[in-house]
C-alpha cells in the first residue's frame, strides 16, 4: 500500500498517495464531498476556472500553496503539511 501524505486543501485536511499531485488532490477532495466541481482559480471577468490540460499548459489549474500565488496545482507535487487555497475558498465554490 502505497505511503499516505496529509496536505490542507481550502481548510480541509485531506489525505493522498505519495508522489500525487496538488490538482489530483483537489480532484479527491470533490470526490469526497459534495463538491460543484474541480475549482482552482477565477478568471479576470471572475469565472470559475478548473484543470484543463493536466500538463502546464493551459495555466488553469493555479492555486496558492503555503502564500505563494499561481503555482500550477498539475506540476506540483504534495508534500505532507501543504497549504492549498483556491477559489473555492473565497466563497466562490463549495468544495
Amino acid at each position: 500500500m502505497a505511503e499516505r501524505i496529509e496536505l490542507d486543501i481550502d481548510g480541509r485536511c485531506i489525505a493522498v498517495p505519495a508522489g500525487s499531485t496538488v490538482a489530483a488532490a483537489i480532484a479527491c477532495a470533490v470526490v469526497d464531498t459534495e463538491g460543484s466541481g474541480v475549482i482552482t482559480r477565477r478568471s479576470v471577468s471572475g469565472a470559475l476556472r478548473g484543470p484543463l490540460c493536466g500538463m502546464g499548459v493551459c495555466q488553469e489549474c493555479r492555486v496558492t500553496i503555503d502564500g505563494n500565488a499561481h503555482r500550477l496545482a498539475c506540476q506540483t507535487l504534495c508534500a505532507a503539511g501543504m497549504r492549498v487555497e483556491t477559489a473555492a475558498a473565497d466563497g466562490g465554490a463549495r468544495m
